[in-house]
Parts: structure tokens; sequence; C-alpha cells
């Protein structure tokens, strides 16, 4: 592939992912090398090569291929000189790569790293799981008077919190353009205040960051064991909560589990609203899909999928969302190619490798202990005749999720349980589907005990 042909091809990016993406993301991309079907790219910093992987990776791949060169996957490199410090970079260096960083924010001196336009309060698909997180991101979004500050979000890897985080950015900077809204994530707080000690210029980093409306820090987590950058944290967030500024912290787990955060920073995280988005349910990662597909319509317009292809997705590919999408871009872009509709077959043999890495491992056994453990039930008791209430219920619950988190079928589930009929276990499923949109405890419980079990 020579530059030329990477200049044609990134004209095709420019009207898929948007005018702000492509000036942000894929412009700065310069075609290094294409070995063994890798296509190499020279990127200004490893935090844009990560991004540009995990957001536009698929795309670029795809539109390679198009372009009739055999492309499987494609690196990112920094070259060494990328490395220096900003103070040893030619100064027209320095401000490109500012305007570049400064999407995020209002003010273009502001610290910020680029939005990305899909991220959106209308692209966002709220169930059960992500339905109290996106409620408080929204109330958050409307500015204000400050209420809960900070705003914790947390929870596993690809189930929306970088999402809702770019979402409030946007709606924030819609109804108040005036606003300073900073987002960023603790890898980059930390890179600027490492940068500032090395340029003796801290006054100018605290009245930087001190000066915001609006700071939202992405991956607390990754401050944990960084004693000078969490000090220097502390007292900016003191100082903006002074200030009644609105604070929003994202992290992959509670305050209270991060390992290496000192107290102080954990108490003051916890002094406002702290919300779990809970892992996907099977409705909203069909519902996930589904707007994944009216997306994809314009990109692959005629392409047909058949009946049955997105619930089997929805079923099989329930850890991560970002997986799940990257799953259906790859198998749109695959059914494009080959010009062939996305059927189950199709589905099957070009998402083998993530199917088989998606497959379920809980046994009916694991089940059967975990709710005996929640309940504080003997497991004799759980599976044994008592009709009880007191045991009746977790059996029915344990059924449910043996129905739904392994490939057991119902005969092979009812003779886990004590021989039981399929038929009754049937009626216990459904019991528990009719019970968990109605009953919130039950509901609750489900969640803690999926949770448990897919750990």
């Amino acid at each position: 592939m020579t530059k030329d042909l990477w200049g044609q091809i990134r004209e095709k990016l420019r009207a898929t992912v948007g005018k702000n993406n492509y000036a942000n993301w894929i412009e700065p991309l310069e075609f290094a090398a294409l070995e063994g079907g890798v296509a190499t790219f020279m990127v200004p910093t490893t935090f844009m090569g990560n991004w540009v992987s995990r957001n536009f990776g698929d795309q670029i791949v795809h539109e390679i291929t198009k372009a009739g060169v055999p492309v499987s996957r494609v690196e990112f490199m920094v070259p060494l000189v990328a490395r220096t410090s900003e103070r040893d970079r030619p100064r027209t260096e320095v401000r490109k790569s500012r305007s570049v960083a400064s999407d995020a924010a209002v003010d273009s001196d502001l610290p910020g790293a680029p939005l990305d336009s899909r991220f959106t309060f209308d692209t966002f698909v709220v169930g059960k799981p992500n339905e109290l997180a996106h409620a408080a991101a929204r109330r958050v979004a409307e500015g204000g008077t400050v209420t809960f500050n900070p705003l914790f979000l947390y929870g596993g890897v690809g189930l929306g919190k970088t999402h809702l985080m770019h979402a409030i950015a946007w709606e924030l900077r819609k109804r108040s353009p005036d606003l300073r809204v900073v987002y960023l994530s603790a890898e980059q707080f930390m890179y600027r205040f490492v940068q500032a000690l090395r340029d003796k210029d801290m006054i100018a980093f605290k009245q930087l960051f001190r000066s915001v409306d609006v700071l939202m820090v992405d991956d607390v987590q990754f401050i944990a064991g960084k004693d000078a950058t969490q000090e220097e944290f502390f007292h900016t967030f003191n100082a903006l909560v002074d200030q009644s500024k609105q604070i929003i912290i994202s992290s992959d787990r509670a305050p209270t589990e991060i390992n290496g955060i000192e107290d102080r920073i954990v108490s003051r995280m916890q002094s406002g609203l702290v919300v779990d988005l809970h892992p996907t349910n099977y409705e909203l990662r069909l519902g996930i899909l589904q707007q994944k597909v009216d997306q994809l319509s314009t990109q692959f317009p005629g392409l047909k999928i058949q009946d049955g292809v997105l619930e089997f997705l929805a079923h099989r590919i329930s850890t991560n969302v970002r997986v799940l999408e990257g799953a259906l871009m790859r198998l749109f872009a695959f059914a494009s190619l080959v010009g062939r509709e996305v059927s189950m077959e199709l589905t099957q043999d070009c998402l083998a490798d993530v199917l088989r890495a998606s497959d379920r491992k809980i046994t009916v056994e694991e089940i059967q202990r975990k709710v005996s453990d929640h309940f504080n039930i003997r497991l004799s008791d759980l599976i044994g005749p008592k009709r009880v209430r007191t045991f009746a219920r977790p059996r029915q619950i344990a059924m449910y999720l043996a129905k739904q988190l392994t490939t057991r079928s119902l005969p092979e589930i009812g003779r886990r349980f004590g021989g039981r009929d399929h038929t009754t276990v049937m009626h216990g499923v459904r019991r528990i589907e009719d019970l968990m949109h109605k009953d919130s405890q039950i509901a609750d419980d489900l969640e803690l005990l999926r949770r448990s079990l897919e750990a």
C-alpha cells in the first residue's frame, strides 16, 4: 500500500467517522509499512494509538481491504522523537498537539481529550442495568445548581462509563457553550502534572485545572499508588468543590475497592453520588445491537440480516459491549466483502473465535453453591424436596441462572436439582422471569449472583 492510496482511503474514512473524529484521530495517522497482512501507522502518542485501535481499527481494516489490499489488522507506533517532552519539541509541533487535544474543551488552552461524536445520550441504550447511571448523568448534564459532587460512575470494561462521560460533556457544551468543560483520563492528568514538575511550572498547572467549571476524569484507578499525583488531585478536587464546580469521575471499581488510593481521596469520592453500571442483560444487549444495525445501515447499504442473528449474538456474547459491537462490525464488513447476507451460518463462521472465547463455562453445581451461600441455606435444602418458600424461591433463582448461564438443557438441569422434571424447571424459570420485573429485591439478587458467577 502506498501513501497515495492511504490518502484515498482516509477520504473514505472521513465520510464514515465524521468531520471531528477525522480531524482528531484519522488525519494525524501516517502510513509506515505493510508486512504480513499488518498495516503499521505512526502516531504522535501512545494514547492516540490505543484510542484509534479501539474505536476505529475495524473500520480502517475494512476500508483498506475494500481498496484491494489484504490486511488482517492495524498497528500503531510512536516515533522516538514524539516521546520527548513538549519543552524539547519544535514549537509548531507543540501547538499542533494542543490543538488536537483541545476538542473536548471550550477554551483551546484547556488540557482535554477529544470527545467521540458517537457517544451522546441519543445513542446510549438504556436498560435496567444502567438506568440509574443514565438518570444521574442526565441530571448532571442539565447544569445549573450542583447536586451530586462528585458523580462517581463505576463498572467493568465496556459497560458504558466512557459513553456517559462523553455524553455529559457534549450536553453541557450544547446547553452552555461558554462553560469550561474538561474531559481527560487520569493518565493524562498525571502526564500534565509530571510535565509541570519538569518545567517548574506548577503555578500554571494549578491555575489551569482550578479554573474549569466542570472537571471529568476517566479511569481514576490509574493514579493508584502514585502518591505525588494523588496529592495534587486531592487539592484540585478540594479547590473545585469549594467553588461549587462539578466533578465527574469514572473507575472500573467502587472507590473503596481501589487499592493504593489514599483514604482521604476515597472519602472525597464517596461524598457525592456513587453509581454502579451493572453487567448488561439480554434485553439491553439486544437493544444495543439493534441500534448498532441502524448506525451501520448507512455504511453497508442494502446488507440483509436474517432473523435470529441478533438474538443469537445477544445471548452468546454477554460480558462486554465493546466486544459485542466489534463482533457486529466485523460480521457486517465480512458479509459486505463476500457479497452475502448476514445468516446464522455466516455468523458462526466469521465469529468462531469470538464465540469460543465467549462460551459459557459456568456449571450448574457452581450456580447452586453460589445461590446457597447468597441466601444462607444448605445446598441439600436447595436441591432437596422441601417446598417451603425459604428454599423454593432460591431454588427457582438457581434454575433460572442455570438456564441463562449454562448450555445445559432443561431435563439436564432438572436432574441436577434432585431429579426434577423439566416442566418443573420451566415453571421455575418463567416464575423468576415474571418476578424480576416486579420485585426489585429479586432483580438485585439476580444481578449480584450473575456478576459473582461471571467475575
